[in-house]
């Protein structure tokens, strides 16, 4: 089989929630072009609208939803609107997250919980969301999960961040072992620094010594993440369940310390 045809997803409809910048961005991008019908799921109504634009000019399909994945009934508005639009949702990228910087001794409990419902509770209610839809239209489909390396090693003022994807990487393997059988296949992506229009001026800027410690020798860019989601989404993957892909340059074995 070419990759063209093992990578091929016409006639998936893929969910992305986090559309409306950044890597969530770039999924959407990729998951079209391939063949998908995207729904973009953000709280900017605006980027949403202007990705979907961009998309309906690629020749792709898709459909905006402003949603906070917080909020459970703009969680099933949105799969509502997809079946409306496409029919059931058969890949759907956890992608939504926030981050902070805060020590853990001065970590306070709202923005610790904020930290944990958005970048935890919600992956796993969209999840079961996703799930639950896919069994009762008799089909099959994806989960991605997108984690951290911070989920495997962490690093300081991270505290919440790090416990969340570390939550994430578990949660994965749980859903996989319950789902897999069941036609739905959960994985995780867990990236290294991937430099984005939100962190790129500190990233070219104070943090850029950091690249000393990726042996890659540079940070990710958003393109690098491409061949992850498409193995974990399409054909190629079939027989992947419950993984865990680390894409960093290496930089995990530094943090590692081996």
């Amino acid at each position: 089989m070419k990759a063209a045809e093992l990578f091929d997803l016409t006639g998936q409809v893929a969910l992305v929630t986090g559309a409306s910048s950044g890597l969530g961005w770039r999924f959407a991008q990729v998951l079209a072009a391939n063949g998908a019908a995207a729904v973009l799921v953000a709280r900017r109504a605006d980027r949403l609208a202007e990705l979907k634009m961009m998309l309906d000019y690629e020749g792709g399909r898709a459909i905006a939803v402003e949603a906070d994945v917080l909020d459970r009934a703009a969680m099933t508005r949105a799969f509502d609107m997809a079946e409306q639009a496409f029919g059931t949702v058969t890949i759907l990228v956890n992608n939504a997250g926030i981050a902070h910087a805060d020590r853990a001794l001065e970590i306070a409990e709202a923005e610790w919980r904020r930290v944990l419902a958005t970048d935890l509770d919600a992956v796993l209610f969209w999840s079961q969301e996703a799930a639950r839809r896919m069994l009762a239209a008799n089909k099959g489909g994806a989960i991605v999960n997108i984690a951290s390396i911070l989920g495997l090693a962490v690093s300081k003022g991270t505290i919440a961040y790090a416990t969340a994807k570390a939550g994430v990487i578990q949660l994965t393997k749980s859903l996989a072992l319950e789902l897999a059988f069941k036609g739905v296949r959960v994985n995780a992506i867990a990236p290294g620094f991937i430099t984005t229009e939100l962190n790129r001026a500190y990233l070219t800027g104070e943090g850029a010594t950091m690249t000393r410690d990726i042996p890659a020798g540079r940070f990710g860019e958003e393109h690098d993440l491409d061949g992850a989601l498409l193995l974990l989404v399409s054909a190629a993957g079939s027989y992947i369940a419950g993984a865990t892909i680390v894409v960093d340059g290496g930089h995990i074995l530094a943090l590692r310390g081996t």
